[in-house]
Parts: structure tokens; sequence; C-alpha cells
């Protein structure tokens, strides 16, 4: 067989050709675009497809240098903790923590149905969780950084099957949203959106969008990598308590500790630019990630990851139907949220929006379930995820 080791430089190409090649497929194929399926997963996953002919065959196999890949997950996941604002929260009002709540009662279901399904099919807890809110509620990238970390700990395959339930999960959470929400209104005769969420949300618009420069780039690059700095110290004393941790939470606490000090002192981060450095690092950091995905991990899980992925998706079915409607107020607005919580619980913050446009396209608008979800989605649950699953992984490790 031959064996050929890709140092620094050659891996970062490399992740650099798959993110293009998964780009180009993403355009060209209408399905992808659809369910928001990510660049770096489309031409990740055709590249680990290439591995896996090479193993099956035994006609080649890859390594990779690692440390970049660690460095791009450690920045996105710090710029993640800059999002932390309590202001924002807040200024949110209590509709944002209420859904905030909901949201972190269903990723602690999520691991605990993950746990016990995993039992019940004789595997490794650790790998209910990779089948519960690391590839659900988190997404790619939390199945990205939290993969290595179960597999560190025990639970063999764990990085396949985070992201092949990543995958799933954002086409479930697509198809499943519009059908629930629309059952909602037909049982609870709900015929007309309400008046009340636009004039609440009225003042509470984005402001107006920040112009990036080299300055502005500068000054982001130098503040992540302070964060991370200081955040790895954060890290190695929180382990020396015992407590199993990612590498990069460390980070992202500092990052919100400073996130709150800025609001605090009406100090601008430019978030445009941090978001910006957060997208680059998340996509380099993805492809590499999965370029180093072992598919023939899933073979003998195969079954048993097909149950307990059905089983999700009828939890988060469940839960939208009966909790996220119930506890968001019961009214046109209630639907709509529980929609795209179908979406995110699933998925990501870009298919709940995509799941309430396409219902409010046919229905009303709902000022407020487009204000509350992304909020949380996209700012504040990826922060209490992070913090659940590691409680999770301290219990089972």
């Amino acid at each position: 067989m031959l064996v050929y080791q890709f140092d620094m430089m050659q891996t970062l190409t490399l992740a650099a050709i798959v993110l293009l090649v998964g780009r180009f497929i993403r355009k060209k194929v209408a399905f992808f675009e659809q369910f928001f399926i990510p660049s770096p997963v489309i031409g990740g996953v055709l590249y680990s497809i290439i591995t896996l002919i090479g193993h099956s065959s035994g006609a080649f196999e890859f390594t990779y240098d690692g440390q970049l890949k660690t460095l791009f997950m450690v920045a996105f996941f710090t710029t993640i903790g800059f999002a932390a604002s309590f202001k924002l929260l807040k200024k949110g009002g209590v509709q944002v923590g209420i859904f905030l709540g909901v949201a972190t009662v269903l990723v602690i279901l999520q691991n605990v149905l993950g746990v016990s399904l995993a039992k019940a099919f004789h595997l490794n807890p650790l790998l209910g969780l990779a089948v519960g809110s690391i590839p659900l509620t988190g997404g790619h990238g939390t199945s990205g950084a939290f993969g290595p970390v179960l597999e560190a700990a025990g639970a063999h395959g764990a990085m396949a099957v985070s992201i092949a339930s990543a995958t799933f999960g954002l086409i479930a959470g697509c198809i499943i949203g519009g059908p629930i929400a629309k059952r909602l209104m037909a049982k609870h005769g709900i015929t007309s959106g309400t008046d009340d969420g636009a004039q609440h949300f009225q003042g509470l618009e984005k402001p107006e969008e920040e112009r990036i420069t080299e300055t502005t780039l500068l000054n982001t690059v130098y503040l992540i990598v302070l964060c991370m700095g200081v955040g790895t110290v954060v890290s190695v004393v929180i382990k020396k308590a015992g407590i199993v941790l990612p590498i990069y939470i460390g980070p992202m606490l500092v990052a919100a500790i400073v996130r709150n000090i800025a609001d605090a002192k009406s100090i601008n981060l430019h978030h445009k630019s941090i978001d910006s450095m957060g997208n680059i690092s998340l996509s380099l950091f993805l492809a590499m990630a999965l370029m180093t995905m072992r598919l023939w991990d899933l073979a003998a899980l195969a079954i048993p990851l097909v149950v307990m992925l059905l089983a999700q998706t009828a939890l988060m079915a469940a839960f939208a139907y009966f909790v996220t409607f119930k506890i968001m107020g019961r009214d046109y607005d209630a639907a709509v949220i529980s929609c795209g919580h179908c979406g995110f619980g699933m998925g990501a913050t870009p298919n709940a929006m995509a799941n309430m446009e396409s219902f409010t396209g046919s229905n009303f608008p709902s000022p407020r379930a487009f204000f509350v979800l992304p909020l949380v989605g996209a700012l504040f649950i990826d922060f209490t995820n992070a913090s659940i699953i590691t409680f999770f992984i301290n219990i089972f490790s």
C-alpha cells in the first residue's frame, strides 16, 4: 500500500482544493443549495469517498499534519464566544430568554436519547452523543470539534458518525418544519398573523452594516489571537481541576468575557470582521476535519445509526409540536418559531431561516419569529450546547 504523509502546507493546500471543489458542486447541484449543505461538507465527503476506495482496495492511504486544523477550530469557536452578549440577550426581551431555555432543554433531551439508545444497542454511550446535540443542534462545526474528543475518550468511529448525523439533520430539519407548523395552525384554528410582534420588535433592527478594512481585520486577528492565548491558559487550569474540556472552551470563555466588557464600555469590536474570520476559520477547519474522516467506521454502525437518527427526528418533531409551540405562546408566531426550531434543532440557523421564510411566504409575516430564533440560533445556543456536551462527556468518559 502506498502511504503518503502531507505536511502542514500540503494539508492546507489540499483543504483549499476540497473547499473549491465543494463550492463548484454546490453551485451546480440544486439539492445542495436547497438544503444548505456547506461546501466543505460536499468537497470533504467526496474526498473521504476517495480515501475509502483507497483503504478498501489497499491501494493507498494518506496521513496529514493536524496543527492547522486545531488552530482554525480554536479560532472559529473563539469568534463564537464574541457573540455571547448579555446585552443583546437582555435587549431581545423575555421571548429570547424563553426560547433559549426551550432550545437548551432540547439539547439535553437529544443527548439523553442518544446515550440511552447507544446503551440499548450495547455501544459506547459516547457514540450516543455523536448522534445527539453535537451534530444536530451543533451542526458540522461542533461535530468536527467534538468528534476527535469522543474518539480520544474511546468512542471509535465518533467522527464519521457525527458528520453523517449532521448531514442527515440538515435535510430532516427542512423536511419536518413546514408540515408541523401547518398542522399546528389547523389544529388551533390560527387563521392570521399577530400584530403585537411587529410593534414589540420594531426598535430592534440590526445596526447599519460595518465596513471591513485592513485595520479592522488586523485588529480582529490580534484580538482573536490574544483570546486564544489567554484561553489556553484557562483551559489548562480547568483541566488540572479534573474536568475534561475541548481545547477551544477556554478561548471561547475569554472571548465572551471580552465581548461583555466591551458592551459595558461601549467599545466596538467590529463584529462583521469577527464573523468573517470565523467563517473562514470554520470552512478551513471543516475541510481538514472531513479530509481525515474514515467512512469505513460507519459500516458496523449502519443499523443503530439509522434507528438513532429516526428517533432523534421523531423527538424534534414532537418537541416542536408539543413544547416549543406551547411555551412560545400558542399563536401564529409560536407556530413559525416551531417550524424554525426544526431547522436549527436538527441542522443549522440557515435551515431554520429557510423553513420560516418558506412558511411565512405562504401565510403571514412573523417579525417576532425572525428576531427571536436567529438571535438564539446564531449567537447563544452554541455556547450553552458546548457546555452541556462537555458535562455529558465528563459523565460517560
